[in-house]
């Protein structure tokens, strides 16, 4: 009986979080995106390319983003890897930001 319970408790559970994570995706801040790439990355960024330009990294030829799939796992991989402690919100912002401000890949 008490699995019967739990079941369709997992199930709210799920959809719900779904359902949060879509409703993230639709509602990004540019400008929350903008603050938290400055604060967390830029400077990151600014020592790897050594001409203290953060923003050099985003606009190399050679870069390894190529689409909007793979700008959110670079974004999530930095956060994890750096432990920059960025909300799933947060990551939703910069990836926001980058993508209008540098990549311009379509949705």
């Amino acid at each position: 009986m008490k699995l019967n319970r739990l079941h369709p408790t997992f199930a709210f559970l799920v959809i719900s979080s779904f359902a949060l994570s879509f409703s993230v995706f639709a509602s990004s801040d540019f400008d929350r995106g903008k603050k938290v790439d400055e604060e967390k990355c830029y400077s990151c960024h600014a020592k790897k390319t050594g001409f203290g330009n953060g923003d050099m990294i985003y606009t190399r030829k050679d870069s390894k983003v190529q689409s909007l799939s793979k700008l959110k796992t670079m974004v999530g991989m930095c956060n994890t890897e750096l432990r920059l402690d960025l909300f799933p919100e947060d990551e939703v912002d910069v990836v926001a930001y980058l993508n209008k401000q540098f990549y311009k890949f379509n949705k």
